[in-house]
């Protein structure tokens, strides 16, 4: 009787089908895994098939593609800044180095033509060389003085040529700002002594002007002080100067202590008041006789003589 042997074979067998199915979904997984694509925010997408390009362009969001066949290039459409350094001439030629900045943005109706005639470094390519070359074209239109004083305006003027320049490949220039105008040391030097130059003379004007206004005041008020006394002198009458005369009179009579003067002159001989009135008080104390009376009338008149005679 003949014993058969198992087959060892069967489970060698079985291992290679199980790698074979690993290996197919593997593939498969992979194939389907190359099947989409996302086109992120803010960009647009191109197929691109054996190296070369569909015009349909793709919005942000997931899209199908043959696998292995097939790939998608993205283009930023958003707002992208390029800066670059420049270095010209001004029109009274002092050297100028400008600092240029530049928001641009890629039409998204024409990214198929941009990305087939010049492709993704377009930034390099165009952007910057026009900035340099359009810099120069504009400093050198204006004096170096004048690149500070307008600055606006040569940014217009660049922003103008670069948007016509870029245009024709299909950019979109968004803004333009020149962050700096770099000088020379001895430019800047005179420039910073014109300023201080200036402030003086401004000063000094100031100064004149102040002057002449405290001239035309003191000329003013000696005008109106004239014209006050002019006023005054006509108000002046003969009986303003008699009212006076009575007031000052007043005004001694308040102030007179009730004592006589000892003399007293003028127009008249001198009189000694004194005297007189001590023979005036004599007289009254005696009873007023006449004998008396001529007697002190004699005495006033030795006595008024006597200082007449002095």
């Amino acid at each position: 009787m003949q014993v058969v042997e198992p087959n060892v074979r069967k489970p060698r067998f079985q291992l290679k089908g199980i790698i074979w199915t690993a290996v197919l979904l593997l593939i498969v997984l992979i194939v389907v895994i190359n099947s989409f694509a996302t086109v992120q925010y803010g960009n647009v997408g191109l197929y691109k098939t054996f190296g070369k390009l569909n015009d349909n362009a793709l919005s942000p969001g997931i899209h199908l593609k043959i696998p292995f066949v097939q790939s998608i290039i993205q283009v930023n459409v958003q707002v992208t800044k390029a800066e670059t350094d420049t270095s010209a001439s001004s029109k009274d030629l002092q050297p100028v180095s400008t600092h240029v900045a530049v928001n641009y943005s890629v039409d998204k109706a024409t990214v198929y033509k941009l990305m087939n005639n010049i492709g993704g470094s377009f930034d390099n390519v165009i952007v910057n060389p026009a900035i340099q070359e359009i810099v120069k074209e504009v400093t050198a239109r204006y004096p170096a003085e004048d690149l500070i004083a307008k600055r606006d305006i040569v940014a217009g003027e660049v922003r103008d040529a670069l948007t016509k320049r870029l245009a024709k490949y299909d950019l979109v220039v968004n803004d333009i700002n020149i962050v700096n105008f770099k000088f020379s040391d001895a430019f800047d030097q005179s420039i910073e002594a014109k300023q201080v130059a200036q402030q003086q003379a401004l000063k000094a004007e100031n100064d004149l002007k102040r002057v002449q206004i405290e001239a035309q005041q003191k000329v003013a008020q000696a005008q109106a002080d004239a014209e006050s006394l002019k006023l005054k002198k006509q108000e002046v009458t003969p009986e303003l100067i008699q009212l006076k005369q009575i007031e000052v009179q007043e005004q001694a009579v308040e102030k007179w202590d009730g004592k006589l003067p000892s003399v007293t002159g003028g127009a008249t001989p001198f009189i000694d008041l004194n005297g007189l009135s001590g023979s005036s008080k004599a007289a009254a104390g005696d009873g007023g006789t006449s004998a008396d009376s001529t007697a002190a009338g004699d005495a006033t008149t030795d006595g008024g003589e006597s200082a007449a005679k002095q």
